[in-house]
């Protein structure tokens, strides 16, 4: 299901959970340094890079664009850790790795 709101356009998936994409930057594979931005609705809070599924992209490329789009860096996808679901606000997020270049 595709719903439009305005400058965005969000991907559902069967459930009707918002499909989502986010990485913990780290600078090495040895992730003891995590790269983290503010929220822009919450400024106080800080967070990993991340955001909506565009249509016609899968994950890894919605990963990849969102932490260029948030956080100005790139890199490469080192490793998924899985999908975290959030029942309250009906999200479901696949969580990346990203070693930043």
């Amino acid at each position: 299901m595709v719903k439009e709101k305005p400058n965005s356009i969000r991907i559902y998936d069967k459930d009707g959970y918002r499909l989502r994409a986010a990485c913990i930057c780290v600078k090495s594979e040895s992730e003891t340094e995590v790269l983290l931005v503010t929220s822009s609705s919450q400024p106080e809070h800080w967070i990993v890079p991340g955001g909506g599924v565009e249509p016609d992209e899968d994950t890894d490329a919605a990963a990849v664009r969102e932490v260029l789009e948030e956080a100005g860096v790139t890199g490469h996808l080192h490793r998924s850790l899985g999908v975290f679901e959030n029942d309250t606000n009906k999200q479901r997020t696949q969580v990346f790795v990203m070693i930043v270049t």
